[in-house]
């Protein structure tokens, strides 16, 4: 399951799924140097998204 607190790297690492999640939302995450040290709810935050939303879909992507 992933978390609001987990870093962005290690979600799209862990969960490869996940890209077309972020992908979707328009972040380009996997080239960031802010991803490695941001949690997922920080990165979120600095573009205005909501991350209950966010973290639903992720969920959802590693769950099929």
């Amino acid at each position: 399951m992933i978390t609001k607190d987990m870093p962005i790297t290690r979600i799209i690492q862990q969960y490869p799924e996940t890209r077309a999640v972020f992908a979707g939302y328009n972040l380009g995450c996997l080239g960031c140097l802010a991803a490695s040290g941001e949690s997922l709810e920080q990165g979120l935050a600095v573009h205005g998204l909501n991350v209950e939303k966010v973290l639903k879909d992720l969920n959802e992507a590693i769950k099929k």
